[in-house]
């Protein structure tokens, strides 16, 4: 089979992937359809005839998808490291092509933010559906999470064995197909189906920040790094928040999950707009490929930069900032899928409607969306390190601000005002750390360090929830005190171990770290 035969067949088996895992989630719909007459309830359906074929299509769709979309040959990027460097020229100015493919991973990233952020949403009424204690339910979000944590190492490695862009497809691919997650009729079959989903969620916040370090050009990169970032994340947040005001109390839970499937598929026919990385490209000898992307985003080739005689030792330098930015994202996580996470089921207890707990997180959300621009500016304009310095230490003031959560929770403006702080301080801090560390590697291991990263961002949510599956989850304002210290601590770690990045391409900054 000759090379341009063999691209048409790979092709066409992923675009019939796509159709057979489309057709599977489609044939899950009737039973849904039917859940709506009963009060929103599968829980006593019996699994039919059709959702047993639409799982099988699915699962046949993804197989063929993968093999469609995964390069044909592949060297790992360690292997015939070249002599070159590709990056647009510092005064290159954002075009078309650049914007175009901001707004795609825009886009991508408030999808993929959207899922995670449910799961806080959907406890309340799982719980009730299939009428388990708290502590069982906290299995769901365990299992998420769970996914999240593995999917940030293993989309990371493919990244950088396969492709960015490739990755990119693939997770939207799983994000598609395990929108199912909302249709299970049994609380077991939602457990693994959430931790499938919780995998392809995992894949693209890492992915996402490792492109665009590459093909931005170096004056840009900063901001757009931080703006793109910060801009999904609270904008996949406040979508949660506000479909889940909206969509909750009229179609249950399960629609939270099932919006999964036309916001994916929205994703993967804006994918044409996602480029490749230009020096996987180099790697891979897909010269005319590399020669489009050059015309379109003024990346150039240049000569690799050697070391500079006075430059830190890259192994120790390396080590060290790993140390700091992993802290900084166990840190991290504990807030954002400890505290934010159960802050639904925590103002249901306290009284509040679905709705209006819903709807004062989606507020605070929205107060919180201008930090995104500030965040950026700073990070850009003053210090890249600094601005993540400050942005955890804000967290850190945040959780003080917290413990006072219990003696007013009774005034939902304050509540909202005190959620907002919170929401500010967190995002910003995410905003701000995944983008630092895409600067701060090698090409080679870039996806897999931004994945280190990410997934560490999940851990301390997989230990939170493995705390309430015994039963032990501390109020909000003890859980705020318990996370001033460690937050605080990481304040510190990055101040101590990270460098400034801001101004300096990416050729030279591998340069300064050995890389």
């Amino acid at each position: 089979m000759s090379a341009m035969s063999a691209g048409r067949f790979r092709q066409t088996a992923f675009w019939a992937g796509c159709a057979a895992v489309s057709a599977g989630v489609l044939l899950h719909m009737p039973m849904y359809g039917e859940s709506l007459k009963g009060g929103h309830h599968m829980s006593d359906m019996p699994v039919g005839l059709d959702m047993i074929l639409g799982m099988v299509l699915i699962a046949v769709g993804v197989a063929a998808a993968c093999f469609g979309a995964l390069p044909e040959r592949h060297r790992s990027l360690a292997e015939g490291h070249s002599p070159m460097r590709y990056e647009a020229p510092d005064d290159t100015p954002l075009g078309r092509a650049h914007y175009l493919t901001l707004l795609v991973l825009v886009v991508g990233l408030v999808i993929d933010t959207m899922k995670p952020a449910t799961l806080g949403f959907v406890l309340p009424g799982l719980a009730r559906e299939y009428e388990i204690e708290r502590s069982t339910a906290a299995l769901l979000p365990f299992v998420a999470l769970t996914g999240t944590t593995v999917g940030s190492f293993v989309w990371g490695w493919l990244a950088d064995v396969y492709g960015r862009r490739v990755s990119i497809i693939l997770s939207t691919i799983m994000f598609i197909a395990t929108s199912v997650c909302g249709a299970m009729p049994a609380f077991g079959w939602n457990l693994l189906m959430c931790f499938l989903m919780g995998a392809s969620a995992g894949g693209m916040m890492p992915v996402v920040y490792t492109l665009l370090a590459e093909i931005m050009p170096p004056r840009s990169r900063s901001w757009v790094l931080v703006l793109v970032g910060g801009t999904g994340l609270v904008g996949g947040y406040l979508a949660a928040s506000w479909l889940a005001s909206l969509f909750e109390p009229v179609f249950g839970w399960r629609s939270l999950w099932l919006q999964g499937f036309p916001t994916g598929i929205a994703l993967l026919l804006l994918a044409k707009f996602i480029p490749e990385s230009p020096k996987f490209l180099a790697e891979q000898g897909r010269v005319d490929e590399l020669r489009k992307l050059g015309r379109k985003y003024g990346i150039v080739a240049r000569p690799l930069t050697p070391a500079a005689p006075d430059a830190p030792a890259g192994d120790k330098s390396q080590r060290n900032i790993t140390i700091a930015l992993v802290t900084a994202a166990l840190a991290w996580s504990f807030v954002n899928f400890g505290l934010l996470l159960w802050l639904p089921s925590d103002l249901q207890e306290r009284g509040y409607s679905s709705a209006l707990a819903s709807g004062i997180i989606a507020k605070s959300a929205l107060i919180a969306l201008p930090t995104v621009a500030a965040a950026a500016w700073f990070y850009s304009r003053w210090s890249s390190k600094w601005t993540l310095v400050g942005s955890i230490l804000l967290t850190s003031l945040a959780l003080a601000g917290t413990l006072l959560i219990d003696e007013i929770s009774s005034d939902p403006i304050i509540v909202i005002a005190v959620v907002a702080l919170l929401i500010i301080g967190s995002n910003a801090a995410i905003a701000v750390l995944l983008p630092y560390t895409a600067e701060n590697y090698a090409l080679g291991v870039r996806g897999r360090a931004t994945g280190l990263v990410a997934g560490s961002s999940k851990v301390g949510g997989v230990a939170v929830q493995t705390l309430a599956l015994v039963g032990l989850v501390p109020s909000f304002g003890a859980a705020a005190l318990i996370l001033i210290a460690p937050m605080t601590a990481a304040g510190f770690l990055v101040g101590y171990a990270g460098r400034e990045t801001r101004g300096r391409s990416l050729r030279e900054l591998e340069s300064a770290s050995g890389g």
